[in-house]
């Protein structure tokens, strides 16, 4: 398979802390040319998160993109998304593709050397790597490994990588020269005074 550049990821926490709205937010996403998508929840309730996914599934409907849910195998298949992205503490890549229809896309967090050699020999459709560089999204985050954890990485498997955490307008194209095929962003997509969509495009920019 091949990713898309950009890999935002929409976390329902960090909407909601600053008052933006998801919809408003995912049709800006949308119209600037994204075509995969996470969406994070970690504090709701199911039936929050499944409404939520139901408004992301009614902005990308006229658009070929991937939804892709942080987690949850279960609440993917309840909101007929084909993806999910599970981490090291979720459910293992081989379950979550047990639960999941066949076909449907795996993703898989790592931090270590070992975890990226585990999720290849595991057969996720793609690994994450990170955090690169120090980031303030996570507040349990594992310790950065770099672009030196990217290039190891690349070393370490042939399937698409995505790299996260830190990732800035002005780092990502270093990130991409490193070995990533795609770039996963979440904060800095909220910048003061910028629209989001408009982010996207310089994310593009920054990456052509």
């Amino acid at each position: 398979m091949r990713l898309p550049r950009l890999y935002p990821i929409v976390d329902a926490e960090m909407l909601a802390s600053r008052g933006i709205a998801l919809r408003t937010f995912a049709e800006e996403l949308r119209d600037a040319g994204v075509t995969l998508l996470q969406y994070r929840d970690k504090l709701g309730g199911r039936g929050e998160i499944l409404r939520n996914a139901a408004i992301l599934t009614e902005v990308f409907a006229r658009r070929n993109a991937t939804l892709v849910m942080n987690d949850s195998p279960a609440l993917a298949n309840l909101a007929r998304w084909n993806a999910v992205h599970v981490g090291q503490d979720d459910a293992a890549v081989s379950e979550a593709r047990a639960a999941m229809p066949q076909g449907a896309l795996v993703g898989c967090s790592t931090h270590t050397d070992r975890q990226i050699i585990a999720a290849d020999a595991a057969g996720a459709d793609y690994i994450a790597i990170g955090p690169v560089f120090a980031t303030s999204t996570k507040k349990d985050a594992e310790p950065v490994v770099g672009l030196e954890g990217v290039r190891r990485a690349r070393a370490l498997t042939a399937r698409p990588l995505v790299a996260i955490g830190g990732i800035t307008i002005e780092n990502a194209s270093s990130v991409i020269e490193a070995g990533a095929d795609s770039v996963a962003v979440i904060g800095a997509l909220l910048q003061p005074g910028i629209a989001p969509g408009e982010v996207v495009r310089r994310f593009f920019d920054s990456m052509s």
